[in-house]
This record gives structure tokens, sequence and C-alpha cells, in this order.
């Protein structure tokens, strides 16, 4: 088979061409090997694939002596919080977040319920790749456990970071598009337990994805026709693992993922002040806003668990990545649109405002995204050439190379799995990005 998307965090693949149940056992059980005594949770989203992964992942664990907590399909949020909540030694989730239906993958969770750092992600490639399984005699044979009311304790916690009965007081008519991923099965209660009149779009997780699963603009088009006949006021929209979430106002416009952290640092911050922090390809709105509140800023390098790893460094009160994943402490150090949707409820109940007219008070920016080949040998030279042609931007290398202006923002990354080199540029408006972007590839193609 082809080798799948191997990363610190997990792996990803086309099922059968680069992803058999054989290897997502043999990984699993190379996780486990690493952590400490005690059961380990196993949750999937909707993919059609994910219950046959689930079971041989299942069989390996037993086979090594480990008892599992079957969690079924769950959010990847949800799966944190079981960690904690069970006390359980780590966790898998089954996912391949917004990849099309072919892909499965791995995420790995840790004992505290967050993503593995890159140290212990690298200790479990290591161990994966010496393929050394230490299996049990039969007599010792890991169980597998069924925990019941797997989306109490969530929904619980989020409930708890928002005002519920100034929200259930505005009658909020909202769209949720789960896209028959893992997210409807919190998402509905959440909504309904907050008094919300929901039109459900694809509300059943059976992985048949209504439209392609990465929450884009061009992806979401039938949605905000949709989210506009029904007058809802905000469209709601997830990935599979219902860790990112889009948003849509009620005009039908699409919002996008930028402005879901930076909503929801708008809210946070204004009754709650503190640290943030996020990764250095995510809007400059979230530099702003903490300019604007007068906290600290702190800028990771890109990775959930970068984010994380730094949110705990500084206490931060809130973090989280531009890609439609805000992270809120309080409920776990996990990438949750649910927290997304509860507070961004909250915020429009407070401010008395429409989606639409929130949006305009933020700072606005356009952010521009493209590749070009070149390998990571080529890369630094490149680099070099980037910072001589902008030689007036403050620089920074903590994750590739970014560079700093006043009103935007340039970074070029060598990507993690192909021979190619990831651009991506801010500026006040979309040409100013795109030209940002067509400059830097000019200067890298000439190396």
């Amino acid at each position: 088979m082809k080798e799948p998307i191997i990363s610190v965090s997990g792996l990803r693949g086309v099922v059968g061409e680069s992803l058999s149940p054989e290897l997502v056992m043999r990984f699993a059980c190379a996780f486990a090997a690493g952590v400490a005594p005690g059961p380990l949770v196993i949750t999937r989203d909707s993919r059609q694939t994910g219950a046959m992964l689930a079971d041989a992942i299942r069989a390996g664990l037993a086979a090594i002596g480990r008892t599992v907590l079957d969690g079924g399909i769950a959010a990847t949020p949800t799966t944190g919080v079981l960690i904690r909540q069970h006390r359980a030694a780590g966790g898998i989730q089954i996912s391949a977040s917004h990849n099309p239906s072919a892909y499965n993958g791995l995420k790995l969770f840790s004992a505290e319920g967050s993503v593995l750092t890159a140290a212990a992600g690298e200790e479990v490639i290591r161990r994966y790749r010496k393929s050394e399984i230490a299996w049990v005699p039969y007599d010792q044979i890991g169980e597998t456990l069924q925990p019941t009311k797997i989306t109490q304790q969530h929904l619980e916690l989020v409930l708890a970071t928002v005002d519920v009965p100034r929200i259930r007081e505005r009658g909020f008519k909202v769209a949720l598009d789960a896209n028959h991923g893992a997210g409807s099965l919190l998402g509905l209660e959440l909504l309904e337990a907050l008094g919300c009149d929901v039109v459900r779009l694809g509300e059943t997780p059976d992985g048949n994805f209504a439209h392609p699963p990465e929450p884009t603009a061009k992806n979401l088009a039938s949605v905000s026709a949709t989210i506009t006949d029904a007058a809802a006021e905000i469209g709601f929209c997830q990935d599979p693992d219902a860790d990112r979430l889009a948003l849509i106002d009620q005009t039908g416009h699409y919002i996008g993922e930028e402005y879901t952290l930076a909503l929801c640092l708008d809210h946070v911050l204004a009754g709650r002040p503190g640290p943030i922090v996020t990764n250095c390809a995510t809007s400059r709105m979230a530099q702003d806003l903490a300019q604007k509140y007068d906290v600290p800023f702190h800028r990771s390098a890109v990775g959930e668990a970068n984010v994380v790893a730094m949110m705990r460094e500084h206490d931060a009160v809130f973090g989280g990545e531009g890609n439609g994943g805000p992270i809120d402490p309080r409920i776990g150090y996990v990438r949750d649109s649910f927290v997304g949707m509860a507070l961004l409820l909250d915020g429009l109940a407070a401010r008395k405002t429409t989606l639409h007219d929130w949006v305009a008070s933020l700072p606005s920016y356009a952010i521009h995204k493209t590749t070009v080949p070149l390998d990571r040998a080529a890369l630094a030279r490149g680099q070099a050439a980037i910072r001589r042609h902008f030689a007036d931007a403050a620089t920074n290398d903590q994750d590739g190379l970014r560079l700093d202006w006043p009103d935007r923002w340039l970074l070029i990354r060598a990507s993690n799995t192909e021979p190619i080199a990831r651009i991506i540029a801010e500026a006040p408006t979309q040409p100013a990005a795109v030209q940002l972007c067509d400059d830097a590839a000019t200067v890298l193609a000439s190396v």
C-alpha cells in the first residue's frame, strides 16, 4: 500500500489505498504502548469506514491488554471531555477531519484530553516504525466498555460558560449544517437547550456528506441559499468531526472560519480579559482585539498542539486557530465548534445585534493562500531571498518565515507532506493579499 500521511498528531489516508485496518491497529498499539496504564477512549466521526477501523483498533488494543471505552460516533472535542471525565490514559478519535469520504485517519489524545505534543507524537511514530507489539497471553486480554450519556458533560460544560436565560429570551432561529457528520449529536442538544428554533441540515450522522466536507464558501453555497429561504438569523456549519465552525449570516453571506475565533475573542475579552493565543497563520484580527482590550497576545507555531502548549504556558483565557477552531480552557484544550456556537449566540444576545452588524464592527482584512513547488533544501535559500526582497518588514522564523507590516503580513512555510512551500498573506484588501503572495512566489521561483 501507499504510505499514509503520518504526523505527530496522528495519521490520515485513503482507505484501501494508503490506510488499512492492520495499519491503524498497529499505529493505535504504538500509541498505547507509550501511555500510562488505564482505559483508552475510542470515538469516531460518522464516516462509513469508521466502524470497521474501530473494530480493528479495539481488537489490537485488547490483544495488548488495554481496556477500551468505546464512545461510538462523537465529535472530536467531546473525545477530550470523555477522556478527562473517565480518567482515561488517553484516547483515539477516528476521523479524517475535512477530507473527502474516501479518507479516514486517527487523532491521538493525551490523558489531559488534548492532542499530543510534538514530542509525544514523534515517540508514537518511532514505535510504529519499529513495529514491535507486545501481545499479551489469552488471560490478560483487555475488554471493551460502553460509557453512557456521551455528550452530557460536554453539554453541561459549554452551557456553564454562557448566559442561558439571556439566549433563550432571544429565541434565535438558526440553521445547523452538520453535513451528516458527528456534530449534530451534541449540536442539536446544545441549540435546543439554548431555546433555538433549529433548521436542521444533514442531521443524521451517517457520513453521506451532502456537499464536500470542508466548510468553505464554495462548498456551502447550497447552505447559504437554505438559510436565506428559511429566514434564519445565523448558519452554523461544521466539518465532519465538529472541531471547526464556519458562519453564514442572515443574508446568506458566507462569513467564514476566521471570524469564528475573532467573534469569540471579542465576546470573551469584553467580560473576562486575559492573555490569548493564536497561531501564526491566523488573522491579525486577534492581535487587534488584544490591543483593543489591552491584554497580552501570543502567537504560536501552526498546529493545535502548539496553540495549546502556549495557552497553558501563559494561562490564556482563550485561544484557537483561524480555521474555525476556538479553544476555551473551561471546556477543554481542544478546538470546539460547540464553544463557538454558544459564545456567538451569547454575544448576539448581549449586543442585541445581528451577525452581519457584529462582523462589520471588527477590523476588516482579506486572506489569500497559495503554494509553489519547492523542496526543503531550496526553501532556506528562498526564505533568505524573501528577507532581502521585503527588507522593510519585521521578520520571525518561529514557523517558516513570517513578515509583518503595520497592516498586513506574509507567511512562507514548508509543507510537512509535499515538496511545496505554502504562502499565506493577509492585507486590508483581497488584491493586496494576492499581490503579496504573487510577489513571494516570484521571488521563490528565482532561487
